[in-house]
């Protein structure tokens, strides 16, 4: 079975290493049928390895049927060879420098691999390119990257700080191909990428993924926050695709109260089931809070949602997030490879298992087509007046043993991944906004026009975040200076759409249509780069439909807070 395999690439892959003590090949091999099964591979091993018409390379014989071996388990059971170990351990002495994704290896047939960015790292070259996740790389310095490995994405996306990189990718629900050059550059490590009041009594978080330091940045993100008269909190893990379980109970602790339990998992071997509950003296365990989410939030986003959900302790707004919901741990081999093999599996405080179901044997293809379908079948189905779950209907639906109660007493479903309490669907884009945004016009506009603009302007902004946040607005002149700068790049503005649906072009009354989402992103942009990173949410959370949705549902949030006192 083609396995999924999810690295970040900072340059150079990184995996977290873990080691399982104690545990030895005889312990494992017991049983007498367990010694014949293991003698039965050693006997094909040594009829191949003698006998065989040609010369075989002994190495690739025994990788290839631990493969095998692992191609009969789950889709997250990998094998990581002991060349892929020894990147992974020289990347951890390594400067943080590359062109900053996360990526997977989505096989396709023949092993023609297709390298996926998971997500780009906030404030990094790529992210700064306008990659996204989802975004399939097809071409990396006008050659094919189908079928690449991982020595091809070390070799031709890894480089100094300062190169560049051209990159072709095929985007979902764009017909046509876009092209990125990428500027390697030093990568950000800052998990929170966003911390800003929203309004005079909201605060935002917005994490990225679960690192090390992921529960301190929280953490005092909240304290900032109620230092600046927070009242209520909006936690967003959308796009958040995992990391670190301890981070994700030390930080779904901060919400909760003493005992409650946060996830357990469960496995035939007695000592990987294990629970874990929050802990007294949490930074924000009473507030209202809303948690955004949707189909890249994972693993450990999956885990502090739920636990959040199950006591009622927050009100979920967005899609159903991913379903992976198995707790993998690594498994060193004498040669310094690793099985990075599924040794439990999360479920959640009321008994959700988080983990979407699979089939053995499926394609990665098919594994995530599984995923789509569950999630549109909820969005089409379900979404009633206001976008709120209908619980009677999705109730007649499932079977008994898909439903599950909150604290509180409120149906919450298992099945896979975590279903919010409202559901955001997938923002439609116009089609000029599309054009901006798939050739990164808003961005690369925002840097001209601030060159153009000088010195003066950065002074008269100076220190003025806030204010220019707010109330700094484009004028007609700025916005037809854009039109002009869209020409200039290659996309003609055009007074009507052509009938060749696949020119790229710009029509002009399209753009007026968007002009607000447009010039909100271009203002975004200026302000990451006359203030921070950070300063890009505060303008851009202004077109967000989830977060306006979360602004509109504080009744929700606080009546559940209210509750839970």
């Amino acid at each position: 079975m083609p396995q999924i395999r999810l690295t970040p690439l900072l340059g150079a892959g990184l995996l977290a290493v873990g080691l399982l003590a104690g545990v030895q090949v005889q312990d494992a091999v017991s049983g007498s049928d367990d010694v014949e099964q293991l003698r039965k591979i050693e006997e094909a091993y040594e009829y191949i390895t003698r006998a065989y018409v040609e010369q075989v390379d002994s190495s690739e014989l025994a990788e290839d049927a631990i493969e095998g071996m692992l191609a009969g388990l789950d889709p997250h059971s990998i094998y990581v060879s002991s060349d892929e170990m020894r990147r992974v351990r020289e990347s951890f002495d390594a400067s943080f420098e590359g062109v900053g994704i996360y990526y997977e290896f989505v096989e396709g047939p023949e092993d023609a691999d297709t390298l996926v960015v998971l997500m780009p790292i906030a404030g990094g070259p790529s992210d700064e390119a306008g990659l996204q996740p989802g975004d399939r790389i097809v071409e990396i310095d006008g050659e094919s990257s189908v079928g690449i490995d991982q020595d091809g994405v070390q070799s031709r996306l890894k480089g100094p700080r300062g190169t560049t990189v051209d990159i072709v990718v095929k985007r979902p629900g764009y017909r046509e191909r876009l092209d990125y050059t990428i500027t390697r550059d030093r990568i950000p490590l800052n998990t929170v990428i966003a911390s800003y009041m929203v309004d005079d009594q909201t605060g935002l978080i917005k994490l990225q993924r679960f690192a090390r330091t992921s529960h301190d940045e929280v953490r005092a993100a909240i304290r900032e926050l109620q230092g600046e008269g927070m009242e209520r909190l909006i936690l967003d893990l959308r796009g958040n695709a995992g990391g670190l379980l301890d981070q994700a109970y030390e930080i779904a602790d901060e919400f909760l109260g003493s005992g409650e339990m946060i996830v357990y998992t469960e496995s035939r071997h007695p000592g990987n089931r294990r629970q874990y509950r929050a802990t007294a003296g949490g930074v924000y365990e009473d507030g209202p809070v809303i948690v955004l989410i949707d189909e890249n939030s994972a693993s450990a986003s999956e885990i502090v949602a739920g636990a959040l959900q199950d006591h009622d302790r927050a009100y979920l707004i967005g899609r159903r997030t991913f379903g992976k919901g198995l707790v993998q741990q690594q498994f060193p081999m004498t040669d310094g490879s690793v099985l990075q093999m599924t040794v439990s599996r999360y479920y959640t405080p009321s008994g959700r298992l988080i983990q979407t179901p699979y089939v053995v044997g499926e394609s990665d293809e098919d594994y995530f087509e599984s995923k789509r379908t569950l999630r549109e079948g909820v969005e089409n189905e379900l979404v009633k007046t206001g976008g709120a779950v209908d619980v009677r209907a999705f109730r007649a639906q499932v079977p008994d043993s898909l439903v599950f109660e909150t604290d509180g007493g409120r149906t919450v479903f298992g099945g896979g991944g975590i279903l919010p309490d409202y559901v955001v669907a997938v923002d439609t884009l116009a089609p000029a906004l599309r054009t901006v945004i798939g050739k990164n016009l808003d961005n690369s506009f925002a840097r001209v026009d601030l060159e153009r603009r000088g010195d003066a302007f950065r002074e008269q902004w100076e220190g003025k975040e806030t204010e220019f946040v707010r109330s700094y607005r484009l004028s007609d002149a700025d916005f037809e200076r854009f039109l002009d700068y869209v020409a200039s790049q290659g996309t003609p503005v055009v007074a009507e759409r052509p009938d060749d649906e696949d020119e790229d072009v710009l029509v002009r009354s399209e753009a007026v249509a968007a002009r607000s989402d447009i010039e909100t992103r271009v203002r975004a942009f200026m302000a990451r780069r006359l203030f921070n990173a950070d300063a890009f949410y505060p303008v851009v959370g202004q077109i967000d439909p989830a977060l306006r949705e979360a602004m509109a549902h504080w009744r929700d949030a606080v009546t559940l807070a209210q509750a839970g006192r």
